[in-house]
């Protein structure tokens, strides 16, 4: 590895100004969301405005054996854009151009860098959505590529790789290759666009990205259903998708994460305390439509099966506890870490094996003498626990159990947040040894230098 000169040689691709060392970096530049993971600065960090500046970076980067990690909005949570100290972050935040949308296709194409709040606020006046949603407005097209971002609305939407059709991405060498396109379908060759969605940036940095949008849907009601017990809660959920209603949301959130939610955002629901103290879990259940007529219609029908499985009652919440109820449950996150949760983590089973897993989570908590409280995506199986315990030894037994309940039941270890560095020894010792094998040697395809990201996903 060989530093000298760095800075210069960053500074003739992107201008003095556009490359930060020593105390003109920011702390964020440091770490992002993940509770877990130290933060490390790197050596410099670097802001291009256009891929050829990027394909120039990486270019020196590999002839010196830098390493390189990509960031976006620094939102993510499993340390996938921390660096190494030996390390040049890529930043994309000068890299937000929205450069086309196109009505007729109904695709966007932008950088990596533009954010979901600015591209749906470009989108909202002809009547569109790039539907993805995450949690968090202010994360990018680019950081939701490298994790495969999923979120609340995939039940109904899907997560990332359902919505990009084409990529720009710079590999290590400085070559720059563009994958898929305004195609909604594709069978030539080894489709590169869905290899890369999810890399979290170890095989190349992705520049552009075309996604599809999706009409935006004027009317919508929201239900909230209490049961008497976290499983038959999760349990409806099967039928509630198979009676064909084609929810927007289905979000489980046990009591003790709703309490916390609620007492942060001060949403008033107006459930009573008799039905409250028999609760044990809420199912929140969000339906969409062209017309009010045709919510009303699947609203309807979505209560009649809650109630049939057992809810206590199903209530109908007024829009403005309805949207308060939403924004409180994408900020769950910032309760857990306000109460000092030492990991969250986001477990992805078969939606019909909810109920099962939640019984092995009990049992788990109840030989750790612990709590794992949490709330999630019923509709597509993705759990969210928080887990609260600060001896590191005991933290990482409790997660090792967590994680193999999962996968014993069909399911994985990340469902939208990646693996990052926060996950990867786990990942590493429960995972297929062929599989990660073979990871390794499509790595050293794309990077022959391994100076992408080194230490994320695996070592």
């Amino acid at each position: 590895m060989s530093t000298a000169g760095l800075v210069p040689g960053l500074a003739d691709i992107v201008g003095r100004e556009n490359v930060l060392e020593g105390d003109g970096l920011a702390e964020d530049y440091a770490h992002d969301e993940a509770l877990g993971g130290a933060p490390c600065a790197p050596l410099a960090v670097v802001r291009p405005t256009t891929s050829d500046q990027v394909a120039r970076i990486l270019r020196l980067a590999t002839e010196r054996r830098i390493p390189v990690t990509a960031r976006g909005a620094g939102t993510g949570l499993s340390g996938g854009c921390v660096p190494r100290a030996d390390a040049i972050v890529v930043s994309f935040e000068r890299m937000k151009r929205i450069l086309e949308i196109d009505t007729e296709n109904h695709v966007a194409v932008v950088e990596a860098g533009v954010t979901l709040d600015e591209l749906n606020t470009a989108l909202a006046p002809a009547g569109l959505l790039y539907p993805v949603f995450p949690g968090e407005n202010s994360a990018t097209l680019g950081g939701n590529v490298a994790t495969n971002a999923g979120g609340m609305r995939a039940v109904k939407y899907g997560v990332t790789r359902h919505h990009v059709l084409g990529l720009e991405a710079v590999l290590a060498t400085g070559e720059m290759i563009r994958s898929g396109g305004k195609l909604v379908k594709t069978s030539t060759g080894y489709d590169l666009t869905q290899l890369i969605i999810g890399s979290e940036g170890t095989l190349a940095l992705v520049t552009r990205v075309t996604v599809k949008l999706v009409p935006l849907l004027a009317h919508r009601a929201t239900l909230l259903a209490p049961f008497r017990t976290l499983a038959g809660a999760v349990g409806t959920v099967p039928a509630l998708l198979v009676h064909g209603v084609g929810p927007l949301m289905v979000e489980y959130i046990d009591q003790v994460t709703m309490m916390a939610i609620t007492a942060q955002s001060g949403v008033e629901l107006g459930v009573s305390d008799a039905v409250r103290a028999e609760t044990q879990a809420y199912l929140l259940v969000v339906v969409e439509g062209r017309t009010q007529e045709r919510v009303d219609e699947d609203m309807e029908a979505a209560g009649g099966v809650l109630g049939e499985h057992g809810a206590i009652d199903v209530f109908v919440l007024q829009p403005n506890a309805a949207s308060e109820l939403v924004a409180a449950r994408e900020k769950s996150f910032w309760a857990a870490k306000r109460a000092q949760a030492s990991e969250v983590v986001d477990i992805v089973v078969p939606r019909a094996s909810l109920a099962p897993y939640m019984e092995k989570v009990r049992e788990i908590a109840e030989r750790h003498a612990t709590m794992i409280p949490g709330c999630g995506h019923a509709g597509d199986g993705n759990v969210h626990l928080a887990v609260f315990e600060p001896d590191e030894e005991k933290c990482s037994a409790l997660l090792r159990e967590l994680f193999r309940a999962g996968m014993s039941l069909g399911g994985v270890i990340s469902g939208e947040h990646g693996i990052g560095r926060v996950k990867k020894r786990y990942f590493m010792e429960l995972e297929d040894p062929g599989k990660i094998a073979l990871m390794r040697r499509l790595k050293q395809a794309f990077d022959p230098a391994g100076v992408l990201n080194p230490g994320a996903i695996f070592d």
